[in-house]
């Protein structure tokens, strides 16, 4: 997996992400702390041209510098579970349903990071994956939160209602979420950009939240909603 730019870069080494090389651009600058870095775990270090770079980049926005690490390792459910037991905190879990967009996956991860949930859930199909892309739209949060890929989110819905957690799912059609109370264990649901979360999913949940609107636009963009929501949880706990 390619980690590109300085600040992803950074967080992926003090995260302890194992890197086994990383491309530098001959002409970059203020990049030696992470030269040094490199150096000082024997990683292989390859100073190129920047038009090499930029070939190899996905992003288009490497900074001069792209490690090769090796693929991501997702936690489990249960792994997410224990957190929050270790803790001795109230579970918070985000499930996604189908977030497809890796931008809005690596903001959700950040959003649900800093507001101190114990993880995100991903269905491992119809779903965006944890890649280069949602690394750098994370901020690094990815690397220090747990995510969970599950082979379905009604399932994950099922086990977590197994262990007594209140599952809400996020719709516009729903009880406003200052009227519910987050200060148990609670899991939320977001859905899909587009189609929002699927009938069978909202069924499963416990009950349906919805933020307050009062623009012209009547629906708001998937991480935003999911922050949204994330604070608001924060307050009542904190």
């Amino acid at each position: 997996m390619k980690i590109e730019g300085r600040n992803p870069i950074t967080e992926a080494f003090d995260s302890g992400i194992k890197i086994s090389r990383i491309y530098v651009s001959k002409t970059a600058h203020d990049l030696q702390p992470l030269i040094d870095k490199a150096k000082s775990r024997n990683i292989r270090i390859d100073f190129v041209d920047k038009p090499y770079l930029d070939k190899l980049s996905e992003s288009k926005r490497h900074q001069g510098i792209i490690a090769i690490s090796e693929e991501y390792s997702y936690a489990s459910l249960e792994d997410i579970l224990n957190v929050a037991k270790q803790k001795n905190q109230p579970l918070f879990v985000i499930l996604l349903d189908g977030i497809e967009d890796p931008h809005n996956l690596g903001s959700i991860i950040r959003v649900a990071e800093c507001a101190g949930a114990h993880g995100v859930v991903i269905p491992s199909r119809r779903s965006a994956c944890v890649n280069a892309t949602v690394l750098r739209t994370s901020a690094g949060a990815a690397n220090h939160l747990k995510v969970a890929m599950v082979g379905n989110i009604n399932d994950a819905i099922r086990t977590l209602k197994d262990n007594f957690v209140n599952v809400y799912c996020a719709d516009m059609q729903g009880t406003t979420l200052y009227d519910c109370n987050f200060k148990e264990d609670t899991a939320i649901v977001i859905g899909n950009e587009g189609e929002g979360v699927k009938s069978l999913t909202k069924k499963l949940c416990d009950n349906v939240v919805s933020i307050p609107q009062f623009g012209k636009v009547n629906s708001l963009n998937a991480s935003v909603a999911c922050g949204i929501i994330c604070y608001e949880v924060v307050r009542q706990r904190f």
